[in-house]
């Protein structure tokens, strides 16, 4: 069941990173930019976790899986900075 958590909340991020993006492709909108590739890292966050779970307890993966999330909050948080 919690395979299937983790496989939708990818599947929601991994949505969300692509409307946002064609966003800002479409109206140029910079503050799309920065949250289209914030949600892009969360995406390979949870899909990093999802293979994390499917590995099971031979690896720990939390800072590999981590390291995308963090990435996508800097963007973001440098996009807010920048745009303000």
């Amino acid at each position: 069941m919690a395979l299937l958590v983790y496989m939708l909340c990818s599947l929601t991020s991994l949505a969300s990173s692509v409307l946002l993006l064609r966003g800002y492709r479409e109206q140029r909108v910079r503050l799309l930019l920065w949250a289209g590739l914030c949600f892009a890292g969360f995406a390979l966050g949870n899909i990093l976790l999802l293979v994390d779970n499917l590995v099971g307890a031979a690896y720990d993966m939390s800072l590999v899986r981590s390291l995308p999330v963090l990435g996508g909050l800097a963007v973001l948080m440098y996009g807010l900075v920048l745009e303000a």
